[in-house]
């Protein structure tokens, strides 16, 4: 009875006598239909699938189709755990000719296996498995393709992944590519996000202000000043009109290497091109002269700030009397005290910076 229940034949006692991969179809009523629930037994983790196992998957499988998906997951994430890469891609390959797809969660654990496995192959087809399923892929699904792509040494097996990704996705190729740079930026795989971004000027479609902003904030937070900056040049010149979200980025990492000279020919450059300057642009500036001690620049900013309706944080406000104090302008640090202590409530403060999950 239970082999017929499991969908396999009643010849099948050998499988059961090897422990191999077994379903307990146990049957529940939802709205007056039977359906399976899928129990299994598994087999031992490091053992290699048989021809005679896969064929017994793809008849469970088949013989049970509202749970079919169910049913490869399982068997899809044993193999995982057990290391069996090979047995996965073959898996895969089987439900990739049947356009069947598993669910988000178990495409990242997909993900995560072939790259601690430095299979990069799998990985590659997975991802564009994934991306396939018309799922929507999270930051952490780009992150883990990212972490398991930067092992890979060969350029040329990369820059072929872009190009098939960017195929299988347009006209919407720019949104992910530009989330796998970010994905690689993220870990620091800075050359490697730079080859993409290359690639990108080649392709169907081009490089937009989103990829450009990541760039420059990569290479402004290693330090690689001169390189974001023939970045930012070529993004005017290729047409891109840069955001307060660039020259913010811009701002924040020529202060974080003492060119405040920049940081104010930024300033003038967002003025002039009829931008309006936010609260990141302010507390880089303000807090960036105080720093060193020209309290006057940054009270000059501040009250440009407030003149332009922008309402100050907690922390702009912290960094200016602690300024004023260490520049013996006590006075005023008091009078701005005050000030902030009366304006408490309405003030930006750590709440407003907490991540949305």
């Amino acid at each position: 009875m239970f082999w017929r229940m499991a969908g396999l034949s009643t010849a099948s006692p050998k499988i059961w006598a090897n422990n191999f991969c077994l379903f307990d179809a146990n049957l529940s009523r939802s709205s007056g239909n039977h359906r399976p629930v899928v129990t299994q037994v598994l087999p031992p983790d490091n053992q290699q699938m048989t021809d005679e196992t896969f064929k017994m998957i793809l008849a469970t499988a088949e013989n049970n189709p509202v749970s079919s998906r169910e049913i490869y997951t399982v068997y899809v994430e044993k193999l995982c755990r057990g290391g069996e890469l090979l047995d996965v891609a073959r898996l895969l390959h089987h439900l990739r000719n049947k356009q069947l797809f598993l669910s988000a969660k178990t495409y990242n654990t997909l993900l995560r296996a072939a790259g601690e496995g430095n299979d990069f192959e799998l990985l590659s087809q997975i991802f564009k498995d994934f991306l396939a399923s018309c799922q929507t892929l999270s930051s952490i699904s780009y992150f883990n393709l990212a972490k398991g792509l930067s092992k890979a040494t060969d350029s040329v097996l990369l820059l072929d992944f872009i190009r098939e990704v960017s195929e299988l996705t347009f006209p919407r190729s720019a949104t992910v590519i530009n989330r796998i740079i970010y994905g690689f930026a993220e870990y620091k795989h800075i050359d490697k996000a730079l080859l993409i971004f290359d690639q990108m000027k080649s392709l169907k479609f081009k490089p937009d202000v989103i990829t450009y902003n990541t760039v420059l904030a990569m290479l402004g937070q290693a330090g690689r000043l001169d390189e974001m900056l023939h970045e930012f040049a070529a993004m005017k010149e290729a047409g891109m009109v840069p955001d307060i979200v660039s020259y913010n980025t811009l701002i924040n990492s020529s202060r974080k290497v003492g060119r405040l000279d920049l940081c104010l020919m930024f300033l003038q450059e967002i003025v002039e091109k009829g931008l309006e300057p936010d609260l990141r642009t302010y507390t880089a500036l303000i807090d960036s002269f105080g720093r060193l001690g020209n309290v006057e620049e940054s009270l000059r900013l501040f009250t440009d700030m407030k003149r332009r309706s922008i309402c100050p944080s907690i922390y702009v406000y912290r960094s200016l009397i602690s300024n004023l104090k260490k520049a013996g302008k006590l006075e005023l640090a008091i009078n701005l005290s005050a000030e902030m202590n009366s304006r408490a409530s309405d003030l930006v403060g750590p709440k407003d910076f907490k991540v949305k999950k």
